[in-house]
């Protein structure tokens, strides 16, 4: 018996480390025609370590608007993918929104299935309120980012974000500014990988934690929400 119906299903992959990832996804990743992956370096990776042979296709920020036809077109042809990122969930701040919003458009049926996202635990962790919250991705790194940070300072929800390691001072730096220096927050990094470290405290503690140190891994930051 398969373990899907739809043609076109995004499988969530580790976020650290390659044992967490369902036995359906595992059976899924095992049974299409083809993965749909970000990087295929690191899909085949994934693939390797849990004994999978299957056919992979690059789908990424710099070749999905090109490719996204095409894929819908084997789709219709009658081929089943599997679409993937890097880790975590496709198209939670990574590609796979174009292809998803391709493929209902042309009527093909998609499935998501449940498993990792970096989010969750990060904020989960955190100790600040995880009821209701924001998720935001990644800043603006230029045009927009004050804007988008006068918004979000006033937001009373908990705020998540991503962020690369090599901005995440400079990142904190500003939400310490915008917000507030005394602001609690969070900021998670290589989560459920060796080296993993969840960092608590005020936003002007956390900035110039990581102001001293080389930062590694990427980063979830989660800032408590507005009490204005």
């Amino acid at each position: 018996m398969s373990s899907f119906h739809a043609a076109l299903v995004l499988v969530p992959t580790p976020i650290g480390n390659l044992d967490d990832i369902t036995l359906r996804a595992l059976n899924v990743l095992a049974e299409v025609d083809a993965i749909v992956a970000e990087d295929t370096r690191v899909t085949g990776r994934l693939l390797q370590h849990h004994a999978i042979i299957r056919p992979l296709i690059p789908f990424h920020a710099h070749n999905e608007h090109r490719m996204v036809e095409q894929l819908v077109q084997r789709l219709r042809d009658g081929e089943r993918f599997a679409l993937v990122s890097d880790a975590g969930t496709p198209g939670i701040s990574d590609p796979g929104f174009l292809l998803v919003r391709a493929a209902l458009a042309a009527d093909i049926t998609v499935e998501c299935l449940p498993g990792a996202t970096a989010f969750v635990p990060a904020l989960v962790n955190s100790g600040l309120p995880c009821d209701r919250f924001v998720f935001e991705g990644f800043l603006p790194v230029k045009k927009g980012r004050r804007t988008r940070l006068d918004v979000l300072k006033s937001e009373p929800r908990t705020i998540v974000l991503y962020e690369s390691p090599h901005r995440i001072a400079r990142t904190l730096a500003d939400l310490a500014e915008a917000f507030g220096p005394e602001r609690k927050a969070s900021a998670s990094r290589e989560l459920s990988k060796l080296h993993e470290q969840t960092v608590r405290g005020t936003l002007a503690e956390l900035a110039a934690h990581f102001e001293a140190k080389d930062a590694r891994g990427e980063f979830v930051l989660v800032i408590g929400g507005s009490e204005d």
